[in-house]
């Protein structure tokens, strides 16, 4: 059978076993194209199209179980949901753009300005030094003034 043969008669079945097992409508379809995928890279071996199926499903619902994990191991939190918890539009601008920056410099400076810690305390809890906090903070602010200097919007200007 083709891959498009095989798109045809199977995505849909695929794609609503993934949205089951994984509540999502995203991930369901990354789990199918990922499973599509993993079709495309077997070289073949099916006695039947029934064995087709069965491997396509098999397949199917280990990526899910595998994206679950992952999920449960890593959660995500929507950037929507951050930015509407706080009132003032520019803080939420800022911080829009504080997650973007890179993780060693976004850690540091979310944790001195948004939760409030020192520099000390800061590296006590990334394991790293006084200096690095003092160097990366430093960054940070260059990097956030640097990008709400680009757009007068973020600046709360017209």
């Amino acid at each position: 059978m083709t891959i498009e043969e095989v798109v045809m008669k199977y995505s849909t079945m695929l794609y609503r076993i993934c949205v089951v097992m994984l509540g999502n409508e995203a991930d369901a379809q990354d789990a199918v194209q990922d499973t599509l995928c993993k079709y495309l890279e077997r070289t073949g071996g099916f006695t039947d199209q029934e064995h087709e199926k069965a491997w396509l499903i098999k397949v199917a619902q280990n990526r899910c179980r595998d994206m679950r994990r992952f999920n449960l191991r890593h959660p995500k939190i929507d950037i929507e949901e951050i930015t509407a918890s706080y009132e003032d539009p520019e803080y939420s601008e800022v911080l829009t753009e504080l997650i973007g920056l890179p993780l060693s410099v976004k850690s540091v400076v979310y944790l001195h300005y948004i939760e409030g810690y020192k520099t000390a305390e800061v590296a006590e809890l990334l394991g790293i030094s006084v200096n690095a906090v003092k160097k990366r903070l430093q960054r940070g602010r260059e990097m956030l003034r640097l990008k709400l200097e680009e757009d007068p919007r973020k600046r709360g200007r017209s």
